[in-house]
């Protein structure tokens, strides 16, 4: 039986642009009231206009979730506004490709911040009241990072995997409650992140998905009631072959990085 997102209440995070603006649109044009956030007014403001056109009572919230003391007031505001949370979208999260030798502890503490400790701290800030319902939906948006561990972005593929380490525990320690865990674990997508200053250029050479994709696989996966999933899925069976000898898959990935970058 497909999961009925006409009439939830849904809370996007980092909705001012690619994947979280994807959601956020999808699920309004799905019928759920949504609510959005992200640090730019003007981008969001312009999401928002489109989840209207969809459902009215979708609303809006500038803030910065790299601040972690604006995270409660966030959750406490959606809870009061939305009228209850149904499906939360961890999507909010920052790049940061760049070689080991080249990361400080403060770029690895802004990094993880905003990619963990952030999306955490909202998940409580709700879990209360989606407990008190007996139902509810996380949807934490991931990385194949997290399970690949690829070259040049160990700062994020360790924030990514935190994120996905606490999804598993929570998804059992609730397994009976009614509240379900979602991981989500996209490739290359067509961004804006991909772009952003401060990055090493990409290593893999792989075509990008369009947002959508992503907010496709997020409805089939709430329909399915599936942890994760892959964003292309094919990234699924090369998690799974590197689970079988994690220390052959990195002497390859080393080999396969030295080439790529001979060619370049």
């Amino acid at each position: 039986m497909a999961y009925a997102i006409a009439g939830r209440k849904a809370l996007v995070t980092g909705a001012s642009s690619g994947i979280g603006a994807a959601v956020a649109r999808d699920l309004a044009r799905r019928g759920a009231t949504v609510g959005i956030c992200a640090r730019r007014e003007d981008r969001l403001r312009d999401v928002l206009a489109d989840c209207r056109e969809a459902s009215p009572d979708c609303r809006m919230w500038v803030v910065d979730l790299s601040e972690l003391g604006q995270v409660g007031e966030l959750g406490r505001r959606a809870q009061a506004e939305l009228g209850g949370v149904d499906i939360l979208v961890n999507n909010a999260g920052m790049p940061k490709r760049r070689h080991v030798t080249a990361l400080t502890p403060a770029i690895v503490d802004d990094v993880m911040t905003l990619n963990y400790l952030s999306p955490v701290r909202l998940t409580l800030a709700l879990l209360p009241h989606m407990l008190e319902r007996g139902e509810g939906h996380v949807v934490n948006i991931s990385s194949v990072a997290a399970r690949l561990g690829p070259p040049g972005e160990a700062a994020y593929a360790a924030s990514k995997a935190a994120l996905t380490a606490w999804s598993e525990s929570m998804a059992v320690d609730l397994w009976d409650t009614g509240v379900r865990l979602h991981v989500v674990n996209p490739g290359i997508i067509d961004t804006e992140l991909f772009g952003l200053p401060d990055n090493d250029p990409l290593v893999a050479d792989i075509d990008a998905l369009p947002p959508q994709a992503v907010a496709d696989a997020i409805v089939d996966q709430l329909d399915a009631d599936v942890f994760e999933i892959y964003v292309p899925d094919w990234f699924s069976a090369i998690a799974a072959e590197k689970a079988k000898d994690v220390g052959q898959f990195l002497s390859g990935s080393a080999a396969w990085t030295r080439q790529q970058k001979a060619r370049s």
